[in-house]
């Protein structure tokens, strides 16, 4: 009997030999993980085995690196894994530690309700907590901050963060709160930005973390950037990151030219509606951006001579400007999901 496939997707994957990182379609199963070039191969490029395996979230051996985690085999064999954003690097450690409870304790996989708290009196759940942070309404507000001629989009400051937890009675007091904000922040969950609160991470303060309204913070994944003195293109070109982010993650996309699939990694923005696709395995610039004000967006079940595509969960946009995009999910579930958030962005979007 086959072991049960708990997790699969795209994950970029640091090489043991070379050293490069690149995009894998990775599938965890119950007694290990299994990596392969492509989603379609039939065998994998390799296999970790997860009996006596441990696991390490956030990795922070690459400091240019968001959103790495490490696993270590019973042989003291380092694999490193990469997710596209902070949400999707959680559910795989999750899961990851989960089977590896279940293996030592000689046990099935099976997931449990996801009811979390964040009122409890000794142990807080990051995870939750970030989420409840990031509420549109009830959460921290993001805010375009300016110092020393930059202008830093999408932040807040180090006691608006502290502020919002005492006022939410996440913690008693504000010695409590710099504990739980230096926790979020070395989790990964919050990021420095500025030289101020950038400092005191990589300094020797008993907090990282500063309860100060000079020093600046961001979510990883709410499309913060910063601006320095630039000229009118750069401000023109900038608008394109104002929009708030409302899915991300890797997709497979034909490029125009060879025609050839490539994994990347997308980032879909609202208000004004942009779809910015990178280079999973690294690199802070877009390869490129759709703007989607008045694209059109469906499924393909068929190539243009009208035979059944080969390849599965396809779609399409096309641009006001009439320019073809072709890209592929790698489930129906996700394909629709895609489909249906890029429209509502089109619609509601500049």
């Amino acid at each position: 009997m086959e072991p049960k496939r708990i997790r699969e997707g795209y994950l970029v994957k640091r090489g043991s030999v070379f050293n490069t990182w690149k995009p894998m379609w990775v599938v965890l199963l119950e007694d290990g993980i299994e990596f392969y070039k492509k989603k379609s191969d039939s065998s994998p490029k390799g296999m970790i085995p997860l009996k006596g395996s441990t696991l390490t979230s956030p990795c922070q051996d690459f400091s240019k690196r968001m959103f790495v985690f490490k696993i270590t085999t019973n042989k003291q064999q380092d694999h490193f894994f990469q997710a596209a954003f902070l949400e999707e690097r959680d559910g795989w450690v999750r899961d990851i530690k989960k089977a590896i409870k279940c293996i030592e304790g000689g046990q099935k996989f099976a997931r449990k309700s996801t009811r979390r708290s964040i009122r409890l009196p000794q142990t807080i759940d990051l995870g939750a907590l970030y989420l409840s942070m990031k509420d549109n309404e009830k959460g921290i507000k993001e805010l375009n901050l300016e110092k020393d001629k930059k202008l830093f989009n999408h932040c807040f400051t180090g006691n608006c963060v502290i502020d919002w937890l005492v006022s939410n009675q996440s913690v008693r007091n504000r010695q409590e709160g710099l504990m739980i904000a230096s926790s979020l922040l070395n989790e990964g969950y919050l990021q420095p930005a500025g030289d101020l609160s950038k400092n005191a991470v990589d300094g020797t303060a008993e907090n990282p973390f500063l309860d100060n309204p000079d020093a600046f913070y961001y979510f990883p994944d709410s499309g913060f950037f910063c601006e320095e003195n630039s000229s009118d293109d750069d401000v023109i070109l900038k608008e394109e990151f104002r929009g708030v982010i409302i899915k991300q993650g890797c997709l497979l996309k034909q490029g125009h030219r060879r025609k050839n699939w490539k994994v990347r990694k997308f980032i879909l923005r609202e208000d004004p509606a942009y779809l910015h696709y990178y280079d999973p395995a690294g690199g802070e610039d877009p390869l490129g951006a759709i703007h989607l004000r008045g694209c059109v967006v469906t499924s393909v079940e068929s190539n243009l001579d009208g035979k059944k595509s080969e390849e599965e969960n396809l779609f399409e946009i096309i641009t006001a400007h009439e320019v073809h995009y072709f890209l592929q999910a790698a489930t129906p579930s996700e394909r629709t999901e895609w489909i249906k958030a890029i429209q509502v962005a089109s619609r509601t979007g500049n």
